[in-house]
């Protein structure tokens, strides 16, 4: 996790942790935009004052918790494919991980990754979607994330090496996995996914098929 992201790493702390845990409830329960640092402070029993210790805004906050679940998924999906010779199993492999990431447990007690998950799709555009895009990335805030994208445009590559469009293909997957699900929760007419149960094995059949489309 880039330091810049916090004042002072809350995964060090109890407070620093109680911060995180309690903001995802948070954020998942009223929205990112009527989350303060005021209210959070009245959930965890503490001072404002303290978490702005930790982080300079509630943008911030949102950015690390960004941050830590790209590199969450970035960690599955290295681990899955690590044993894996054939390119088209290791993309496969990848759209699952970006859609199903929530399924696996990291046995981290102050980081619940279903409830993250369900914040990523809401809000987790706003934290690149800012004005001051171009000065956090010059700082290396989205190197997780970008990390991430290399790694699935990377397998694509090894699918088809004259294919000039793997950046672009792979973080439009992660882009549509999001997507699509709000989608299909909140604009049903915008998306082909319907809401119901089993809509993210629909929507690994999605992402394989438009990749394997695109990809040849």
């Amino acid at each position: 996790m880039n330091a810049s992201l916090y004042c002072r790493d809350p995964q060090d702390t109890e407070l620093g942790k109680k911060i995180l845990k309690h903001s995802i409830l948070l954020i998942d329960k009223i929205g990112f935009e009527a989350f303060t640092f005021k209210k959070l402070a009245l959930e965890i029993g503490s001072a404002e004052k303290s978490i702005y210790r930790y982080f300079e805004n509630k943008h911030m906050l949102l950015l690390f918790l960004s941050s830590w679940y790209w590199e969450w998924v970035h960690y599955l999906i290295k681990i899955n494919i690590k044993n894996i010779k054939d390119p088209q199993s290791k993309l496969e492999i990848s759209i699952i991980n970006i859609v199903e990431a929530t399924s696996e447990n990291s046995l981290n007690e102050y980081i619940n990754e279903n409830i993250l998950h369900r914040v990523i799709i809401n809000e987790g555009s706003k934290s690149y979607h800012t004005y001051a895009v171009d000065d956090e990335n010059k700082v290396g805030l989205f190197f997780s994330y970008k990390s991430l994208i290399k790694t699935v445009a990377d397998i694509m590559v090894q699918i088809n090496p004259k294919f000039p469009y793997a950046i672009s293909l792979a973080s439009n997957l992660f882009e549509m996995a999001n997507n699509q699900i709000y989608f299909a929760q909140h604009l049903p007419k915008m998306t082909s996914l319907r809401n119901k149960k089993g809509k993210e094995k629909e929507l690994i059949k999605m992402l394989t098929y438009f990749a394997n489309k695109v990809l040849g």
